[in-house]
């Protein structure tokens, strides 16, 4: 019941994941990501638990896939998971328990990984990476033309419900964490979409707001002089 993306900048050192699926509120259990570690996604039946568990293992020297391997080693019922991560260095790792739910995959490219179950077809994880790898500029824009090539490519056997789109930066809070919670008619992968398109050419302003307010550039609204 969901399909996900998740990226490195190698040029800026970001991180960041997509995430669409039939049930509300996906990002907030499956989305995790920390500056200058990496992100990991928990999904299918999820144990939220076990993203932080990844970043952890990640924070404390291992790659990709030796944090999966000693994550799910001791994590109960890894059967019913779908995990996913990736490490400072744009290294991939993937764990699909043998309980996944309907037609599941997952595929990886440079700096890429995806992963899906409950999907329309195979091909789904795969055509994400492919469009992910074809595109340029922002992360945030990789990322949703990403999500947006998984759902043209079928994306979940049903429709989806919730979206969002996770991003670190070299601080330890979010750059940007947008999320479509329930959208019954309409597609939450293009409320997201909208969001980033909005809070794009925004983003950079609130890092000096948060360090220094004094330096901070306008908020542009009444009564900020």
């Amino acid at each position: 019941m969901t399909f996900s993306l998740l990226a490195r900048c190698a040029a800026t050192g970001r991180f960041g994941m997509v995430i669409s699926s039939s049930s509300p509120a996906v990002a907030a259990r499956c989305a995790h990501a920390r500056a200058g570690v990496g992100v990991a996604a928990t999904q299918n039946i999820t144990d939220p638990a076990l993203g932080p568990r990844l970043l952890d293992a990640m924070a404390r020297g291992s790659d990709a896939g030796a944090a999966m391997a000693g994550v799910t080693a001791g994590a109960a019922h890894i059967g019913y998971r779908q995990l996913l991560c990736i490490d400072a260095a744009g290294r991939t790792a993937t764990h699909s328990g043998d309980r996944i739910l309907g037609i599941w995959n997952t595929a990886q490219g440079t700096d890429c990984v995806a992963g899906g179950n409950l999907l329309a077809h195979h091909g789904v994880p795969q055509a994400m990476v492919d469009a992910f790898t074809a595109s340029s500029g922002a992360l945030g824009d990789r990322l949703v033309a990403a999500l947006r090539a998984g759902r043209d490519a079928g994306g979940e056997a049903g429709p989806v419900r919730s979206a969002g789109l996770l991003m670190v930066d070299a601080e330890s809070w979010p750059c940007a964490e947008l999320r479509a919670d329930w959208v019954e008619d309409a597609c939450p992968i293009e409320a997201v979409a909208r969001a980033w398109q909005v809070y794009a050419p925004q983003m950079a302003a609130y890092l000096p707001r948060a360090r220094d307010p004094r330096e901070a550039p306008s908020y542009g609204v009444p009564g900020d002089e």
